[in-house]
């Protein structure tokens, strides 16, 4: 199903963001309609060129389901969880909110959903590479808005909901978390663990996206880059010296490193133990082959920096 009326969600990160402004210059869209909490963070270039619509607006509030509504949105990106322990309320209130919205709409038809490979959580005993197919970890907000995914899907199966689970982001211009780390002076790492580490594009997560707002493909994705670094070679591909630390102490040793990184749980186990997911199904069944891989997405983000 074309979309016509595109609502999307976070727009005030750089993925949103982004996003919203690639989709409003796409002609076969009619609307794009951006809502955040705080004005868009995309740039001025691609603000000028952009006809996204910016709506400032909780999604925790009912006027979500009144936007929805008046605009006869057709289709809705929930691209707004984000990870920090700040973001809880927002992440599970908000998304209950959105999905019930939806839930109730006689206009919308597809849901996409921007979630994480975090929710595999990671350890000791977790698999090489995990699939589409093994059990999310227990706990986490990413596991709790998949499952109201899952329930819109099964209450609406009129409605095509597409559930992209992201390896971390991570390329030129990302600010996040984990590209705040690699910039630390030095950079601390669990001692006696070199973790495999796996990343995605921005320029490949938008890519995915854009396909699953433009095409029927329900289901769950993986969605990262071929291949894997170990977190002491992307260290040094920064340009930078580890600091192995024990691991009670890896959040400690990061904020006195400097800089602004939170390391929330998921990024914790990054560290510790790795994680690498199967993209087969990204390529075979959801049509998408990413153009950058792990080395050469941290290498751009590495040149950019």
């Amino acid at each position: 199903m074309a979309p016509t009326v595109v609502l999307v969600t976070g727009v005030a990160d750089q993925l949103g963001g982004r996003l919203a402004a690639q989709l409003a210059d796409d002609p076969a869209i009619e609307r794009v309609i951006g809502v955040d909490t705080a004005p868009p963070s995309w740039s001025a270039s691609e603000v000028a060129s952009s006809r996204a619509e910016f709506v400032r607006a909780d999604i925790r509030s009912p006027r979500i389901a009144k936007l929805i509504d008046s605009a006869g949105v057709d289709t809705v990106v929930h691209a707004a969880p984000r990870s920090g322990a700040g973001f809880k309320e927002l992440n599970v209130i908000g998304t209950m909110q959105l999905l019930a919205a939806c839930q109730r709409s006689s206009t919308v038809r597809k849901l996409v959903v921007k979630s994480t490979a975090e929710v595999y959580g990671g350890g000791a005993g977790a698999p090489a590479v995990f699939t589409e197919q093994d059990a999310p970890d227990r706990g986490g907000d990413a596991v709790e808005i998949e499952g109201f995914a899952r329930g819109l899907a099964r209450r609406r199966p009129d409605v095509v909901v597409t559930t992209v689970r992201l390896a971390d982001l991570i390329g030129s211009r990302v600010d996040n978390a984990l590209t705040r780390y690699f910039s630390l002076p030095v950079v601390p790492t669990v001692l006696g663990f070199d973790a495999r580490v796996q990343f995605v594009h921005i320029d490949d997560a938008l890519a995915v996206l854009e396909r699953a707002i433009s095409n029927d493909l329900p289901g769950v994705y993986n969605v990262g880059g071929d291949g894997v670094l170990m977190l002491s070679q992307a260290i040094r591909r920064a340009g930078r010296l580890p600091l192995p630390v024990p691991r009670v102490a890896i959040g400690p040793a990061t904020r006195l490193a400097g800089g602004r990184v939170e390391l929330s749980p998921g990024l914790s186990r990054l560290l510790s133990h790795g994680r690498v997911i199967d993209t087969t199904r990204l390529k075979t069944t959801f049509g998408f082959t990413p153009k950058w891989t792990t080395t050469t997405t941290f290498d751009d983000y590495v040149r950019s920096r």
